[in-house]
C-alpha cells in the first residue's frame, strides 16, 4: 500500500447559479450563504485526528477557494491552487440554464445532449479534452504524492470525470450517479489504476444540491 495515493475529492459548496441550475463552467461565481455553511460543515467533519491529509489541492476559482478556506485553517495545510482542476469550460452554454439553452441555441443544445465526445461547445472543452485534462492532472498529483492521502476541492464536472475514470463508465452513457455539493468522495491510485472507494458521503451536511452537468 505504500505506493497507493488516496484522494478525498470534494465538490465546492452551493452557489446561486447552482440553485438556478445555471451552467457555471469557468465563470467565477462565489458561494451563497448555504454554500458557506456547507464549507463550515465540511471543515468540522474533516477534523484532525479523524482524518490525516498530507496535502490540499484546490481549483483556482472563487467558489472552490472559499470552500477550502476553513479547511486549510482547520487542517493547517497550505493549499496548492491549480487551474488544471477547474470545471469544464462550457463555451456558449456558460451563464445559461439548460432550459434557456434549449430555447435560444437549440441545435447546440441537442448536440450537447447527444454527448458527442468531440463537440467543444463552440469555444469550450469537448468531453474528450476535459477528460484528458482531468486525468493527466490527477495522475500527476498522485505520482507526486505516492503513499500519501490528499484532499482536493474542485467541481462537479471534475468529479464526474474521476468517477468515469475509476469505474470505466463510458462517456457516451448519461450520468446516473449523484454529485452533491460538499460531499466526500474517496478514490485511490496505484500502479497506474484508479479505484473508487466511497462516493457521495454527505452525512455531515443538512442538504446539498446535485450537480446537473
Amino acid at each position: 500500500m505504500q505506493h497507493t495515493t488516496r484522494f478525498c475529492i470534494v465538490r465546492h459548496g452551493e452557489t446561486d447559479w447552482n440553485r438556478e441550475y445555471r451552467l457555471q463552467g469557468h465563470t467565477d461565481i462565489p458561494l451563497n450563504p448555504t454554500g458557506q455553511e456547507q464549507a463550515t460543515s465540511l471543515s468540522r467533519a474533516l477534523w484532525p485526528g479523524r482524518y490525516a491529509f498530507d496535502a490540499l489541492y484546490v481549483s483556482d476559482l472563487t467558489r472552490t477557494r472559499q470552500t477550502a478556506a476553513p479547511l486549510q485553517t482547520r487542517l493547517n495545510l497550505t493549499p496548492t491552487f491549480s487551474a488544471e482542476l477547474r470545471e469544464r469550460h462550457m463555451g456558449v452554454f456558460q451563464g445559461l440554464t439548460y432550459a434557456e439553452a434549449e430555447h435560444s441555441i437549440r441545435d447546440d443544445y441537442l448536440q450537447l445532449k447527444s454527448r458527442d465526445p468531440d463537440y467543444d461547445l463552440k469555444g469550450g472543452e469537448s468531453l474528450n479534452a476535459f477528460m484528458g485534462r482531468i486525468r493527466d492532472g490527477f495522475t500527476g498529483i498522485a505520482r507526486r504524492h505516492l503513499g500519501q492521502t490528499l484532499l482536493v476541492v474542485t467541481h462537479g464536472g471534475v468529479l464526474e470525470m474521476m468517477y468515469r475514470l475509476a469505474t470505466g463508465k463510458p462517456m457516451s452513457e448519461a450520468r446516473d450517479f449523484p454529485i452533491p455539493n460538499a460531499a466526500l468522495n474517496w478514490l485511490s491510485y496505484s500502479d497506474g489504476q484508479w479505484r473508487l472507494e466511497q462516493w457521495a458521503d454527505e452525512s455531515h451536511l443538512a442538504a446539498a444540491l446535485d450537480e446537473i452537468q
